[in-house]
């Protein structure tokens, strides 16, 4: 059972490995709401994980440790499962699916672990990891559904209420439930006024679907870049916590998260991968009823895979409106460039690429498409850009991100 003793027992033990991450205002993230972060992309192995996972082998029996221990993860656990069993001189195995950032396969691999890649998501994983257990007699150290898991990531929830005592709401990322149950048994448990919400990724929401229809849904298949929330069967103990313990439940999409990331970037000097980031996401774009009260997002995690971030970059700028790109339609003929372009500085955006298209077959013989990409400051600027450049007679076809 999870009490509120187990919590505190987990705190002491963690005082072995895990750091009580800062938790800093960042008051730049919203113009509505006092955002503060607590910071867990800088524990121990970049995320939370570690706290569950080193709790729940730390309570091990001598025999269930010489067996060893197998666990799944999309890579965040993985990490944490690894350190924990390296410590504690356990030999372990993890099954990670093989859309799994390399990076969290090599850390994972470095920390001493046997990794197994299996075809799929997580769940496949989990399913392989569940065979080997049988197989092997070793213990499996579930990443989320599990008692002395969960007690490790309240620990969390403790850290917030001695860091801000008067913390209004929390906001936290839910891929199976494990971080949300914890922090929100503990918040609730000590401070009840404080409200606890959830967010989702939009295309991994089986505990946003169960929260609402009051019935665990596991879904077919999840679509996400934040692979540490791409869970599509929600845990069974975690959704009764959950249901008793979690105010709301949100979801943020793929275009609202990255630029939380961008935004953490730049105005924070914050690495967060895309689980990480959905917290700031629900707060950026107003997802929930925060405005003007002290308000925590958790960063669970910051080990984003560096293949992808570029791209987060972009999709981020876009969303922000930094970067659009615009299609004008033209005469060929001299001068038009220099037109363009100095209409477009006089507005005060930077040209970064320039193509022209002789080709389309929607084109006059004579004409041409010139696409540009243009770095902006935000969505009114770029109506700024559009219009100036109408008003100055060039035509403008479309414009695509």
């Amino acid at each position: 059972m999870l009490t509120l003793d187990r919590v505190y027992h987990a705190a002491y033990i963690l005082k072995e490995c895990a750091r009580k991450t800062d938790l800093i205002a960042a008051s730049r993230l919203s113009e509505n709401s006092d955002i503060y972060l607590k910071t867990e992309n800088l524990q121990v192995t970049g995320s939370f994980k570690l706290r569950g996972a080193y709790y729940k082998i730390s309570q091990l029996s001598d025999e269930e440790k010489s067996k060893g221990i197998v666990a799944c993860s999309a890579g965040n656990h993985a990490q944490g499962v690894a350190l924990a069993a390296s410590r504690k001189n356990i030999q372990a195995t993890i099954c990670m699916p093989d859309s799994a950032p390399v990076m969290k396969v090599d850390s994972t691999k470095k920390l001493g672990a046997r990794v197994e890649l299996v075809k799929g998501a997580y769940d496949d994983a989990h399913d392989r990891a569940v065979q080997l257990v049988e197989e092997t007699g070793a213990t499996f150290i579930h990443p989320y559904d599990d008692d002395f898991v969960i007690a490790g990531q309240a620990t969390i929830g403790l850290e917030i209420l001695d860091q801000l005592e008067d913390v209004q709401n929390i906001i936290v990322p839910i891929g199976g439930g494990g971080l949300i149950s914890g922090v929100a048994f503990a918040v609730k448990s000590l401070k009840p006024s404080v409200k606890v919400y959830g967010v989702q990724a939009a295309g991994a929401a089986s505990m946003y679907n169960s929260f609402k229809n009051h019935s665990r849904e596991i879904l077919d298949s999840v679509s996400t870049f934040a692979d540490g929330i791409a869970v599509k069967s929600p845990g069974e103990t975690t959704f009764e916590i959950i249901s008793k313990y979690v105010d709301d439940i949100v979801c943020v999409s793929e275009d609202e998260t990255a630029a939380a990331i961008l935004a953490l970037i730049e105005r924070q000097k914050l690495i967060a991968e895309g689980a990480g980031a959905v917290s700031v996401a629900a707060a950026m774009f107003d997802k929930l009823p925060i405005a003007g009260q002290k308000t925590v997002c958790i960063i669970s995690g910051g080990n984003i895979d560096v293949n992808i971030l570029s791209r987060v970059i972009t999709r981020g700028q876009v969303m922000s409106g930094r970067n659009v790109n615009l299609t004008i339609e033209l005469i060929d003929k001299p001068g038009q460039l220099e037109d363009i372009a100095r209409t477009i500085a006089s507005c005060g955006a930077n040209i970064t690429s320039v193509f022209y298209d002789h080709g389309d077959t929607n084109m006059d013989i004579n004409g041409c498409f010139l696409k540009l990409a243009l770095e902006t400051l935000n969505a009114e600027h770029i109506e700024t850009v559009r219009r100036k450049i109408s008003e100055a007679g060039f035509k403008l076809v479309k414009e695509r991100v």
